[in-house]
């Protein structure tokens, strides 16, 4: 079931949910779903004074405890 920014119902755990129009590959991170999207509620990308994409970073990013 859709609703708005999220998709719930399409992940393997039905408590999570991904925001529509964001994939992420970044496996380690402990908002990343197994597959390739991001289950935070939000997220932050910077810094502001960033060029081009490879000056940027997800701030949301957090470190899963392997």
């Amino acid at each position: 079931m859709a609703n708005g920014l999220f998709d719930e119902g399409l992940l393997k755990n039905p408590n999570s949910h991904h925001i529509r129009g964001i994939s992420c590959n970044v496996k380690n991170c402990v908002y990343h779903d197994g597959d390739a999207y991001c289950t935070a509620d939000k997220i932050n990308v910077g810094p502001s004074y960033a060029n081009c994409c490879t000056d940027t970073v997800c701030a949301t990013f957090r470190q899963k405890n392997i």
